[in-house]
């Protein structure tokens, strides 16, 4: 069979790849924040193969076959609210919704605004505010004011857009944290663990993208699970 030509049944087909490594969710550093923000043990990466080329108005035939792939149940793992332990799905996937995570963002310089707007000091402490509940969060900022409450008069800072970035969405993740979460009184932890991990996940996907590259003889699909307080669940399709 060629490459990218439907299999025998038509639909796509999966495999697991155990030997996709992640090293920022691994690196020493990276872990002792993920303990100190709550969510040690409740971030997780896979990677996975499928045979054909990724077609975007294929998109939803895509998913529903990832999801009912004999090769995928086993290995798809899901955080249970209940015990907090991982498990398989554990149940036949009957409908699914695909929003689109964009990966435009190629520079940290995408959160310069928040010195600029005083939600962070040049010092890189962040700015402290009093005290107020956004369920179930504790606002005791201005970052995590222009995160949550889109009254805040600086919610404004990143358009609706801009929040929709994979960028902007794991860098939120890591700023509220878990159900503990220790919050920290300076900005640079987060945009360091934030760039690790974003450039551990995308960054053959920028490559491909900056190349324009249009046929590619190897596909792999990453998926990225970060259950907290708040579940994200993001699908970044990796070509190489």
């Amino acid at each position: 069979m060629a490459a990218g030509e439907p299999g025998p049944s038509g639909g796509y087909d999966f495999r697991f790849l155990p030997q996709k490594s992640f090293p920022s969710l691994s690196s020493p550093e990276i872990v002792s924040r993920l303990r100190q923000w709550s969510m040690l043990g409740r971030i997780a990466a896979r990677a996975f193969g499928f045979d054909q080329t990724f077609q975007a108005h294929r998109r939803d035939e895509f998913l529903m076959d990832f999801f009912k792939d004999p090769n995928v149940i086993p290995n798809l793992k899901l955080l249970s609210d209940s015990s907090g332990q991982w498990i398989t799905l554990g149940t036949e996937v009957k409908t699914i919704e695909a929003i689109n995570v964009p990966c435009t963002q190629l520079s940290m310089s995408f959160f310069n605004r928040l010195y600029d707007e005083d939600i962070v000091r040049h010092s890189g402490h962040i700015v402290k505010c009093l005290d107020s509940f956004y369920d179930p969060f504790l606002i005791a900022d201005e970052l995590r004011k222009v995160l949550l409450m889109e009254d805040s008069e600086k919610y404004e800072v990143f358009s609706q857009p801009e929040r929709e970035e994979f960028l902007f969405c794991l860098f939120k993740h890591f700023c509220l944290g878990g159900t503990l979460c220790q919050y920290e009184d300076v900005l640079n932890p987060y945009l360091e663990t934030t760039k690790l991990i974003y450039k551990d996940l995308v960054r053959i996907l920028l490559a491909c993208a900056t190349l324009q590259q249009r046929i590619m003889n190897r596909h792999s699909l990453t998926l990225l699970w970060t259950p907290s307080s708040v579940m994200f669940m993001f699908y970044t399709i990796v070509m190489v």
